[in-house]
């Protein structure tokens, strides 16, 4: 029996009153999907272009830039938690990924005298963004586990930190807070460089999408096969439970902020790449962004509910939704109004399902 035969099972063993609740607890828990199906569709009618090969795979690559970012914050969200300083994190890896990847013959240099851009050199700095990543993950988890201190909290002053350290950082050698720009072709050619082309569309897949869909699968099988996976839901249902089951919940907490660390500073040496020029706001209120397609992929912030699935879906609805926005002419001003409801009708919609199955 498939999901629609149960669901048409289950409706038909109701009586008269317990369908309408039944069928009212359906369109409500799926409003925002219904809104939003009606928004792609009156904005595909209203624009033809939305549709066209060009719209879709820029919509694939906006959702490959954010997907990491989501990723590693979804499973501070089923620990019950989140991550403000997940954006600057963001920031200072795009910071620090421009400037040890500046084309070696501009007159402008944050570093000089650095090895010529290779691919060795590439993933060196790959390696180490993602470390610095990490261990900022890792101060956020310690805290949050060792002192039992609210992840908004902790994170909210990681994020001041990590501002700080931005700030700094685009002051190296004189540079004066300016943009870090003159980014080597060898880099962005192996990150953001066509990996597949459509010559049918005239359109080609960069290669970070290849690497957005590399990291979707290696994080599933991280929560669904692997025990850290399980402990993590474990501490997001109970984690006073999960202690008394053998959970390491001090080790755990840990793991999945240093995780997600690591994940916005792949983000973030993306960026880098695809921009080409980074500044000191680079970053600047992405992890809302990444908040909003977790909640609306499911990732509830009661805890311990969440699958990498659902994220991958919020993070195209919600990129959808913001290239529609741009199509429709909708004031960039008015987006961040837009953006602030979606993220407060899904957390309301999360936290009804939850009061209705408790």
């Amino acid at each position: 029996m498939n999901y629609f035969q149960r669901k048409r099972e289950e409706y038909l063993a109701l009586d008269a009153k317990d369908r309408r609740r039944y069928v009212t607890d359906a369109l409500l828990n799926n409003a925002l999907y219904i809104l939003m199906a009606i928004f792609i569709i009156f904005t595909a009618v209203v624009n033809k272009n939305f549709l066209s090969p060009s719209s879709i795979v820029n919509i694939i690559t906006l959702a490959a830039v954010s997907l990491p970012m989501a990723l590693g914050i979804g499973g501070c969200i089923v620990l019950t938690g989140t991550d403000l300083s997940a954006g600057r994190v963001f920031g200072l890896a795009a910071g620090i990924s421009a400037a040890l990847l500046q084309n070696r013959a501009a007159s402008k240099l944050i570093f000089e005298n650095l090895p010529k851009t290779s691919g060795g050199w590439i993933i060196l700095v790959l390696l180490l963004v993602m470390c610095a990543g990490a261990v900022i993950g890792m101060v956020n988890g310690f805290f949050v586990s060792k002192f039992s201190l609210h992840p908004f909290i902790v994170t909210l002053a990681t994020q001041l930190i990590t501002y700080g350290i931005i700030l700094m950082f685009f002051q190296i050698n004189g540079n004066g807070g300016g943009p870090i720009s003159n980014i080597a072709q060898e880099f962005k050619d192996a990150v953001a460089g066509p990996a597949i082309k459509i010559a049918a569309w005239n359109v080609s897949i960069p290669w970070y999408v290849i690497f957005a869909l590399f990291l979707v699968i290696l994080m599933w099988f991280i929560w669904n096969k692997t025990r850290f996976g399980k402990n993590m839901f474990a501490i997001g249902s109970n984690s006073e439970a999960a202690k008394v089951s053998g959970v390491n919940v001090f080790l755990t907490t840990i793991l999945v902020h240093t995780l997600a660390g690591a994940m916005y500073g792949f983000a973030g040496f993306v960026e880098a790449a695809r921009l080409g020029s980074v500044t000191a706001a680079t970053g600047l209120n992405n992890e809302s962004d990444a908040i909003a397609a977790c909640v609306i992929g499911g990732v509830s912030f009661v805890g311990g509910t969440g699958n990498i699935g659902g994220i991958v879906l919020g993070v195209f609805v919600l990129r959808i939704i913001f290239v529609a926005l741009n199509m429709l002419g909708i004031n960039p001003n008015l987006q961040y109004i837009i953006k602030g409801a979606i993220i407060l009708s899904a957390v309301s919609l999360d936290m009804r399902k939850y009061l209705v199955r408790k």
